[in-house]
């Protein structure tokens, strides 16, 4: 009875958010209230969920005063800078946009912390992806998938747990999936081109005036308006949609390649730039723009980065301290530092409330004994005439299980039974390690990690939204991985 409530609980939840019927905090809250009362749980669901919820305060301060600092930080204007420059690297080109978020959130995500490749990968191409009208749902994606597959790195947390479940050697898990590894990201990369081409057609669909080429036989190139400078974008919606009547004049056609009609076209895009970022959150002329601190605020970000990175005190506090720091020397006058706040008030009570909300699924979970009874259920299941292909079957469990229930409840609870099943097959323990971390990139975009939810409430997406584009990507990348390492032998068959 507990495997199939289990089961239907979150078959019920995903499809409720999917389809758009609840929002995903009430889906959090009243999808486990109503099947942890039908497995028994009474009035003790109640002591259930509060200790739950005791784990997550911190993550719900980190998530809210993280907020807080970004948000200042993008309305003071301190990455304006870094979106000019993102733009003249990049181009206007979305493929290149996408690619280069790929890029970006890889790289970050070397430090094994989700959190920061979010929170760095949102505050550097979120505006970007405003400015060139872009679906914010793309950037998550691509962010999403790329610290996926980057979170096999030994110090990522994973890994280390396969290996300390196993009693293992944490290199002798990860170097032979190096090539899996690699394979992945190409394939992330692979995903995230085709991304930018499907967001480079649409932004040319939606408005062929703005994205015609200055010549009918030239490919696409938007940045030839104005050397990769000049965009041209309006307000968006959550999920990115361009928003009608900019008012920019028709580009393009037969004869308007020469370079007088150039230079008019480029002027006309240039004069209509600012306009068409007005009461957007790049407004050019927005009056919380503090240009003379510049300075300032870029050293505070740098020395609130440093800490996150060092971690010598815990990251809700670097927040906290950091945010105070921004709002007085920002704004000194406390009737400007209440409206700040107030101003960003929404993504916080967002982002709060899920984190919160997931508390009451992770609590039922666990309390009702639901985990357990899951995982012993799929255990028994396996045939012993499968029983040689216990590392493959691992990796093929690891993608929904480890979605569905946090790392510890796997790597310490199944992966132990399965690996102790494995071993009677000639099959061993680092196999098995190997093949349990596989499931990693469709793992982190599970609502019950608070990193996710940071990410879509940064760029203000849907959690439905952003699984219905991530999710079958991110079994592709998972799959890919598990199939290069049985390729290579890292992960074996008995």
């Amino acid at each position: 009875m507990l495997v199939l409530l289990g089961f239907a609980m979150i078959a019920v939840f995903m499809v409720l958010i999917m389809t758009k019927k609840l929002t995903p905090v009430l889906a959090l809250i009243i999808v486990p209230t109503v099947f942890g009362l039908f497995a028994g749980a009474g009035l003790g669901i109640g002591d259930m969920v509060l200790d739950s919820m005791k784990s997550m305060t911190s993550t719900a301060a980190l998530l809210m005063f993280a907020i807080i600092y970004f948000g200042l930080m993008i309305d003071v204007g301190l990455f304006d800078p870094l979106v000019k420059f993102i733009l003249r690297k990049l181009g206007n080109d979305p493929a290149k946009v996408v690619l280069g978020t790929a890029i970006l959130a890889a790289a970050v995500s070397l430090d094994g912390d989700g959190s920061t490749t979010f929170i760095l990968t949102t505050a550097a191409m979120l505006p970007v992806y405003l400015r060139l009208k872009m679906s914010p749902v793309v950037l998550t994606c691509v962010a999403g998938l790329a610290n996926g597959t980057m979170n096999i790195l030994p110090w990522g947390g994973p890994t280390a747990r396969a290996a300390t479940a196993l009693k293992i050697d944490v290199n002798d898990v990860f170097v032979p999936m190096i090539p899996s590894l690699i394979a992945g990201l190409a394939i992330v990369f692979v995903f995230a081109w085709l991304l930018g081409l499907q967001e480079r057609n649409r932004l040319r669909a939606a408005a062929p005036e703005i994205w015609a080429t200055p010549s009918a036989a030239e490919p696409f190139s938007p940045e030839a308006f104005d050397g990769g400078t000049a965009s041209v974008t309006a307000g968006t919606g959550s999920a990115g949609s361009p928003a009608p009547g900019t008012g920019s004049p028709a580009v393009g056609g037969p004869g308007a390649g020469s370079s007088l009609a150039l230079l008019e076209r480029t002027e006309s895009l240039v004069d209509d730039r600012d306009t068409a970022m007005a009461d957007t959150a790049l407004d050019p002329n927005r009056t919380t723009l503090r240009p003379k601190l510049i300075w300032f605020n870029l050293g505070l970000t740098v020395a609130v980065m440093a800490m996150l990175i060092a971690d010598l005190v815990p990251l809700p506090f670097v927040f906290m301290v950091g945010s105070a720091i921004a709002l007085i020397v920002n704004f000194p006058n406390v009737k400007e530092q209440g409206a700040q706040l107030i101003a960003h008030a929404p993504s916080i009570v967002a982002v709060v409330s899920m984190v919160m909300a997931a508390a009451v699924l992770t609590g039922v979970l666990t309390g009702t004994g639901m985990v357990e009874a899951m995982s012993a259920w799929l255990v028994q299941i396996i045939p012993s005439s499968m029983g040689p292909f216990m590392a493959v079957i691992t990796g093929v469990l690891s993608i929904p299980m480890t979605f569905f229930m946090s790392n510890d409840a796997f790597y310490f609870g199944v992966l132990p039974v399965l690996s102790e099943t494995a071993g009677h097959y000639g099959i061993s323990a680092a196999e098995m390690a190997r093949a349990s971390i596989t499931g990693q990139p469709f793992h982190l975009q599970s609502p019950l990690v608070p990193a996710i939810l940071l990410l879509v409430s940064l760029a203000k997406v849907d959690l439905g939204d952003h699984h219905k584009k991530v999710l079958w990507r991110t079994a592709v990348v998972s799959l890919v991985m598990l199939g290069v390492g049985m390729l290579t032998g890292a992960i074996g068959i008995g």
